[in-house]
């Protein structure tokens, strides 16, 4: 008699198609973009970089497999020590070593679920914010839910995760940090990822990011029957708006 079945377990948090672990691997819907994602999970652990799911091949079923990170993937609304200036500094960092180990992947111009946008100088995640980032104990660990990278510019990723982890994000995280504090959370953020621009480069990246994500929410919301997904591209619209018009609370 062989080993008993490993039961699934439906995972929360993601709104764009279903997830499960069985063990200690990750079930995913694949697609025509999965060879490519496994590709750049493969380069980041060939440059050494930890805190990243290791592909593992399919399921008879056709779904992709990875590996599974233990720890906390923090959900909406936000514990205190997400917060902390630690995680500033280890976010800003991960997404460096991230970029860096992809370059060599950056001209590659087919097989992704996102656009290419330019310039291609990384494989951009496009959706390393907070609530993709692994945590234990409060500390980073690692990141999840490369389903969307593709190739772009350096800026248009960090911006993101500056508008979930700064937070720019107006409506969900209201009155954490006065104007000042942002501004000043902004600037380390980008310190510690070392690139060549400045906080005052970014902002306007964010703006473009946000309107960019509200159209394809919207489109997201027809095509996977999520009607909830309007709201968010709302509320992203409404956070372009302002801040476009210089308000960082």
């Amino acid at each position: 008699m062989g080993p008993e079945p490993i039961d699934e377990e439906p995972l929360a948090g993601g709104n764009m198609g279903p997830v499960s672990r069985r063990g200690e691997e990750v079930l995913r819907t694949a697609g025509p973009w999965t060879p490519n994602v496994h590709r750049l999970l493969d380069a980041y652990a060939a440059a050494g970089v930890q805190g990243t799911p290791r592909p593992l091949g399919y399921t008879d079923d056709g779904r992709e497999r990875l590996s599974f990170l233990p720890g906390v993937v923090p959900a909406y609304p936000m514990p205190d020590w997400v917060w902390a200036e630690s995680v500033l500094a280890d976010a800003a960092s991960l997404l460096r070593r991230l970029h860096d180990a992809s370059v060599g992947l950056a001209g590659v111009r087919d097989g992704w679920r996102s656009p290419v946008l330019e310039p291609a100088e990384v494989v951009c995640h496009n959706d390393f914010a907070v609530y993709n980032l692994v945590f234990e104990d409060g500390r980073l660990v690692g990141v999840i839910d490369f389903d969307y990278c593709s190739p772009g510019p350096r800026i248009r990723d960090l911006a993101y995760l500056a508008y979930t982890l700064v937070p720019l994000n107006g409506a969900l995280e209201a009155g954490a940090f006065t104007a000042s504090e942002r501004a000043g959370r902004l600037e380390r953020l980008v310190a510690a990822y070392g690139g060549s621009f400045t906080a005052s480069e970014v902002l306007p990246v964010v703006v473009e990011r946000l309107r960019d994500l509200a159209d394809f929410s919207d489109r997201a919301a027809v095509e996977l029957s999520n009607p909830d997904l309007h709201r968010h591209a709302a509320g992203y619209r409404a956070d372009a708006a302002r801040l476009a018009s210089g308000l960082l609370s």
